[in-house]
């Protein structure tokens, strides 16, 4: 999902920062004890958070803050091999904890970035390998794999990654992982859509990844701060893959955290209204849900004070604040709250968000059946 899909992300933290693992169980303090009114600020701002989970189960903290801080998604993080069964268990047990649905998302890319295991779930091999089949061979594969998901009670898939790595590139966070479809934004175009319309018929939400593209950056963002890509503009063909997902209805686009020199050199595109409000919502005309890249634990950001981070990326034009850890989700949905509190352009902004997610909820409901109509002849 990101510089990483957060699954891979969370191998690599794992082993480099111990004190903050995403599967640890983390006591999380209450924001508020009482209770609040259906549809009150409290309530919206919680659902602009999406939080991990981990994917072999949830402890009574997490399960105990999905409620308290009124959580619009959460994510399945690590490795779990337990099954398509056991894993619908779980995800029932989190939406009895939500006042309204919760999007739940995991990270199911294929080859190494695979959150999801285990009796049920094929094996999904990577992109690299997916780019050798027609594109409609390989939606009729994603629609398969959409469907295992589905059965698991995860609606949103954080894939495909649609960043092109140029041939030969040393790329760590997206090449050394084999997660592109190639080094042509053609091909990659067809194959990340095909992909995302192979889940989308299977009922699960499709998100494209990284905006606007991690396959030239030379440093992983999850676990190097200061990644800078300088060669993509806003004009870029390399934006194909994006654009080309935005006219076909993808609902939602992951942002990058890495810094783009040639359109926004002061900010991490997640924290730029240049590239989301300008490149994503008005150049490409991208109507649905952003979601960031990880804000918990990501190297990149870790010099901006965790609240910050959210406030950050909503006031951009963010919709979906992504936190694999959920150490920092009481800091960030009290600044999300305090803002909200005392600046009426961002609670308009938090409100416009809410609207988007909930948007993208509905698109998950059953639809009714069409009326039957009768018809009477009379002769």
């Amino acid at each position: 999902m990101r510089t990483h899909s957060v699954g891979l992300a969370v191998a690599v933290l794992a082993a480099i920062l111990p004190a903050h693992r995403a599967d640890a169980a983390v006591a999380v303090p209450a924001v508020r004890a009482a209770p609040v009114a259906v549809g009150s600020l409290e309530q919206r701002v919680g659902q602009l958070l999406m939080v991990g989970v981990p994917a072999t189960g949830a402890d009574a903290a997490t399960l105990q803050a999905i409620s308290r801080y009124h959580l619009g998604g959460v994510i399945l993080t690590g490795r779990s091999s337990a099954g398509v069964a056991a894993t619908a268990r779980l995800t029932a047990e989190l939406q009895r904890r939500a006042a309204t649905r919760l999007l739940v998302a995991a990270d199911q890319e294929g080859g190494a970035v695979q959150v999801l295991g285990g009796p049920g779930f094929a094996r999904i091999p990577d992109a690299r390998v997916q780019a050798g089949q027609t594109p409609a061979a390989l939606r009729r594969q994603a629609r398969v794999w959409g469907e295992q998901l589905r059965a698991a009670g995860v609606r949103v898939d954080l894939a495909p990654v649609a960043d092109t790595v140029p041939a030969g590139a040393g790329n760590p966070p997206i090449g050394a992982f084999d997660r592109q479809y190639g080094a042509d934004p053609a091909a990659v175009a067809r194959h990340s859509i095909a992909f995302a319309d192979g889940l989308q018929d299977a009922g699960v939400l499709a998100t494209v990844k990284h905006f606007p593209g991690l396959g030239r950056v030379t440093a992983n963002p999850d676990t190097t701060a200061g990644v800078t890509d300088r060669v993509t503009t806003r004009t870029d063909p390399y934006l194909r893959p994006f654009r080309d997902a935005v006219r076909a209805g993808v609902p939602v686009v992951m942002m990058s955290t890495a810094i783009y020199a040639r359109i926004d050199p002061g900010r991490p595109a997640a924290f730029s209204p240049i590239i989301i409000g300008g490149l994503l919502r008005h150049d490409l005309g991208f109507e649905g849900v952003v979601v960031s890249d990880d804000l918990g634990t990501a190297r990149q950001v870790a010099g901006i004070p965790a609240g910050e981070r959210a406030v950050r990326f909503v006031a951009a034009g963010g919709d979906l604040v992504l936190i694999v850890d959920p150490a920092t989700l009481p800091a960030m949905y009290a600044a999300l709250l305090t803002r909200a509190r005392s600046d009426p352009a961002f609670r308009a902004r938090v409100e416009e968000s809410a609207g988007r997610i909930r948007a993208a909820r509905q698109r998950l409901e059953p639809r009714p059946p069409a009326p039957r109509v009768r018809y009477e002849f009379r002769g």
